[in-house]
């Protein structure tokens, strides 16, 4: 099964049963624009810099990043240092998709 195929799947179970499959902060995020602004924005590529030419090397859930707020921050950051103007809600779309694909934060 696909990897979203199988994230949506376990979203619709939680939720079907009342328990939450993502942090608050990140309900309602549109995960297709976050995908898609990841992208345009060419994160990867910067990552890629910083870790030697491995981009999702950065992402080390439980290092500094402990909670979902953090790692919404840690997004922010990266739009106020390089400039990027993006929106609260693009923030939040990154930060969701970055916390569905690598980080796994509950809340």
């Amino acid at each position: 099964m696909p990897r979203a195929a199988a994230a949506l799947l376990l979203g619709l179970l939680l939720g079907s049963t009342g328990l939450r499959a993502e942090p608050a902060i990140f309900q309602g995020a549109d995960l297709a624009m976050g995908r898609k602004l990841i992208q345009e924005n060419r994160c990867d590529a910067c990552h890629a810099e910083k870790t030697g030419g491995k981009p999702h090397a950065i992402y080390r859930p439980g290092k500094r990043l402990t909670n979902a707020g953090y790692l919404r921050g840690m997004v922010e950051q990266c739009n106020t240092e390089l400039g990027l103007s993006l929106f609260p809600e693009d923030v939040t779309a990154i930060a969701a998709v970055l916390n569905l694909e690598h980080y796994r934060f509950k809340d």
